[in-house]
């Protein structure tokens, strides 16, 4: 529920998973491409997974940039 109220009011979630991870969401993606990568390691697996996890990477950096914009200090804090 605090993750929520600190969605609805806009404002960096210091609580629950978010306030320990900044990313938790996809540090599970990349846990769950990994399990892929190892379950089925096909030709396909194997090229995507790089490319996936630079995506992953990309995503991440840009909405930390975006973050900082709108939050400043409070996130470098964070």
């Amino acid at each position: 529920m605090t993750q929520c109220l600190d969605q609805w009011r806009h404002d960096l979630a210091k609580t629950g998973i978010y306030g320990r991870l900044r990313h938790p969401e996809y540090l599970g993606l990349i846990l769950v491409m990994t399990e892929f990568l190892l379950q089925w390691p096909t030709l396909l697996t194997l090229l995507m997974f790089p490319v996936l996890v630079v995506m992953q990477v990309r995503l991440t950096k840009r909405e930390e940039r975006d973050a900082l914009r709108e939050f400043g200090d409070r996130f470098l804090r964070y």
